[in-house]
């Protein structure tokens, strides 16, 4: 996917940041050698693979360069996966990423950037499709039950990690929808609402939000595309800049209970070992489909992506989502 937000560097800044990371003896010298690639599957990074002298394969993840207008809730996202990073490392066993080296001074280039080691794994999003249906729900599976035991990390207040947070989660997250609502609002995006008609629609239903009461640390970006497998299990769980601390239900696996266009939701279910979803879990996540489908509809100026599908997609499932609220 294309997007102004991928901050590409030429080969001569790339093997700088190769020795500050590994040290002088490791860069690539060929000026027109195959020791880089850039990874194309990503929509808001920019993520390149390198061939150090020494063979070792990395990956190098480089933030939005700063004079590029972002999404209010996507500014300092590197530093959040950084976090993210170590937090999971230390307090569950999901295989995520070692970080070799992270730079934030800027000194390089104008944003954070930071190596880890190359994956050797598949895209679980590119390949599904090309899976056994029971190969493809056993991946499902072990990804809900990972996405349990990162939900089973605990925060002391709601939103992001680095804080301040709030007690409220009610509070927190219909602030973070108010920040969508502002971007598309400064933008003039046409969400094909009124934009006090959706603050309406949520100002009606946010008593429910009342009913999370333990900051959980939640992904909200965990789709199947953000996971790496090899050898019929997870290898590694990848970009984690949009977690807070908020409530399980967020999850993208969740999506497809509310919005079944997002596939079938039950080996991730079953992975996870949530039961059905009572009447108000449900209008919870719808909630969130909500916020989820407001945001892929914005950012899509943002990004001043190339082509409309993305758009043109989310535009008739944030329809269903208001007529499903509507209904209540």
């Amino acid at each position: 996917m294309e997007s102004i937000t991928k901050n590409r560097q030429s080969r001569a800044t790339l093997q700088a940041m190769v020795a500050r990371a590994y040290g002088a003896d490791q860069v690539p010298t060929e000026p027109e050698g195959p020791w880089v690639q850039e990874l194309g599957h990503g929509w808001f990074n920019v993520a390149y693979r390198i061939t150090l002298r020494d063979g070792r394969d990395v990956v190098l993840k480089i933030a939005p360069p700063a004079d590029v207008e972002v999404m209010t809730y996507e500014r300092g996202a590197m530093r959040i996966e950084l976090a993210s990073l170590a937090l999971i490392e230390a307090q569950t066993g999901v295989p995520v990423p070692r970080v070799d080296h992270a730079d934030t001074s800027h000194d390089l280039i104008d944003a954070d950037w930071f190596f880890m080691p190359y994956v050797d794994g598949e895209n679980f999003g590119i390949v599904k499709d090309a899976l056994d249906p029971g190969q493809a729900d056993a991946y499902n599976e072990q990804l809900g039950a990972a996405n349990r035991e990162l939900n089973a990390i605990v925060g002391e207040r709601f939103g992001p990690l680095a804080g301040p947070g709030d007690s409220s989660w009610r509070v927190v997250f219909t602030g973070i929808v108010e920040d969508v609502l502002r971007d598309g609002e400064a933008r003039g995006v046409d969400i094909g609402h009124a934009y006090d008609d959706v603050r309406a629609t949520l100002a009606t239903h946010a008593y429910v939000l009342d009913e999370v009461t333990e900051p959980r640390f939640v992904e909200w970006d965990l789709w199947d595309s953000n996971v790496m497998v090899r050898d019929g299990r997870i290898a590694c769980i990848i970009d984690h800049e949009r977690a807070l601390y908020g409530d399980p239900l967020m999850e993208a696996g969740f999506t497809a209970l509310v919005l079944p266009q997002f596939g079938d939701s039950t080996a991730f279910m079953r992975g996870y070992g949530w039961p059905e979803l009572t009447e108000s879990q449900l209008l919870r996540r719808r909630l969130y489909c909500l916020h989820l489908m407001l945001v892929m509809v914005i950012e899509t100026v943002y990004r001043a992506h190339t082509d409309t599908a993305q758009h043109d997609w989310a535009r008739p499932q944030l329809d269903d989502i208001m007529d499903l609220l509507a209904q209540r």
